[in-house]
């Protein structure tokens, strides 16, 4: 179905051209959109001997009534004030507008769910080519996926904003999948590359932080060359989602092929993880270390192991410096100045955010 606001829009538009009052109403009666504002919401319990008769149109009581069909089904009924031909000629242009505003909406809406569809692996191979070709949907273009997490007010805000950005007519599509994320598949030009791409990120980004004042996060899948792999760039955003908010979640902006090392650590069993930390630390977890260790052994890392450019932007004496990092040589066997210990310690903080992200979210 169309919503009341658009077929509102639109016949005020042909109210505003052609002078004639016009109004919009449900195959139950019930008035959808009119210029008169007497008529709005108002029910019209005739309009059943209307459609149930084969009439196309007629004229009643001051009113020219004109079917307005979904295969072969009448969905609303147009009528336009006035008993005359001109009437009769506006009545039959407003009709044909909702017609083609209904096989617009009904190819937006089957579209949206082929998508859904493909993104969540629920066709098979023949079936997304068959409804793809019926779709007019290309086949081998390249796509990204873009996974956004916003919160989505009631009134669909944010993800209207999305579509504003990404029009219909467009190649690109456009859905929320649940009340915090919207998928964008954006079909990309043989000329892109990964500096267009996160452009189109960061566009997101800023335009929803402005017009919609809420928290954004946008993560980019891989390119595709084929639809059937479409599903696999939405699951390559959802894992950069998640890793991001493990490793780095102070970023906004999360793509897949920057990903690192925190997309092994990502999909190692939790079982060889416990094992690796127990190895490593000898018993001893990670909650054990104080803060302060914990963010000298961070600015360390920051600043590739330089014992100089640490202390000072901690502001602290070297000497201090060296005597944390001998304090935790005693205590884990790792000499941080070491290349191959670093290292070492350094997969194992994260092997540990890892674990920890994993506990808390486990339900």
């Amino acid at each position: 179905m169309i919503s009341n606001q658009i077929l509102q829009n639109t016949i005020e538009g042909l109210k505003n051209i052609t002078g004639f009052d016009i109004s919009v109403i449900e195959r139950e009666g019930k008035v959808a959109a009119s210029t008169e504002e007497e008529m709005l919401f108002k029910m019209m319990p005739d309009m059943g001997s209307f459609i149930s008769s084969p009439a196309e149109s007629q004229e009643m009581q001051g009113y020219q009534y004109f079917k307005v069909f979904d295969n072969g089904v009448t969905e609303y009924v147009a009528i336009v004030k006035g008993q005359d031909g001109e009437a009769y000629r506006i009545g039959k242009i407003a009709a044909y507008q909702i017609q083609g505003l209904l096989t617009a909406y009904k190819e937006r809406f089957d579209k949206k769910n082929f998508i859904k569809s493909l993104l969540l692996d629920n066709l098979l191979l023949v079936d997304i080519y068959g409804r793809a070709k019926k779709l007019s949907i290309d086949n081998e273009v390249r796509r990204v996926v873009y996974l956004i997490e916003a919160e989505i007010d009631k009134d669909m805000a944010v993800v209207e904003n999305v579509r504003d950005m990404f029009p219909a007519k467009s190649k690109d599509f456009v859905t929320a999948v649940d009340e915090k994320s919207i998928i964008l598949v954006k079909e990309l030009r043989e000329t892109d590359g990964q500096e267009e791409i996160e452009k189109v990120a960061r566009d997101i980004y800023n335009s929803l932080l402005q017009e919609e004042m809420v928290q954004v996060n946008v993560a980019i899948g891989t390119v595709v060359r084929d639809l059937k792999y479409v599903s696999a760039s939405y699951k390559e955003a959802k894992m950069a989602l998640e890793v991001g908010k493990i490793f780095d979640p102070d970023q906004t902006i999360i793509n897949y092929e920057q990903l690192g090392i925190g997309r092994l650590i990502y999909q190692l069993p939790i079982p060889l993880c416990k094992m690796f930390i127990n190895e490593v630390l000898h018993g001893i977890s990670m909650d054990q270390f104080d803060e302060e260790t914990l963010i000298t052994v961070n600015k360390f890392f920051e600043n590739n192991l330089n014992v100089s450019e640490t202390s000072r932007q901690l502001y602290i004496h070297r000497n201090t410096l060296v005597y944390r990092l001998d304090k935790l040589l005693k205590t884990t066997g790792l000499d941080l100045r070491n290349f191959d210990d670093a290292i070492v310690f350094k997969i194992t903080l994260m092997v540990s955010k890892y674990m920890s992200y994993k506990d808390k979210n486990s339900y």
